[in-house]
């Protein structure tokens, strides 16, 4: 069996540490420098706007205990980001 590894290079990486009303977004650059880290409402359109300035080559993977809790992955398919989401049961 063979595993398949995404191994591509991006502008940005963002960390969403999901919750309930809020969630955590880290953002990093390519070399590793926050340039977001804020914890915001947990709606779409707060995330999307969060986001916003670093949409041209973003990453974004999601932690969230919460499962069916999918939002920020339908909001980021819905804007074409690429988004990873890692229910933690």
């Amino acid at each position: 069996m063979t595993m398949k590894v995404y191994n591509e290079q991006h502008s940005y990486y963002c960390g969403i540490d999901l919750h309930a009303r809020t969630m955590y977004v880290c953002i990093l650059d390519n070399t590793g420098k926050k340039v977001f880290h804020k914890n915001i409402p947990c709606k779409s359109e707060r995330f999307l706007q969060a986001i916003a300035p670093f949409r041209g080559d973003i990453v974004v993977g999601v932690e969230c205990i919460f499962v069916g809790t999918g939002w920020p992955i339908y909001a980021s398919r819905k804007a074409s980001i690429l988004c990873w989401g890692a229910p933690f049961i």
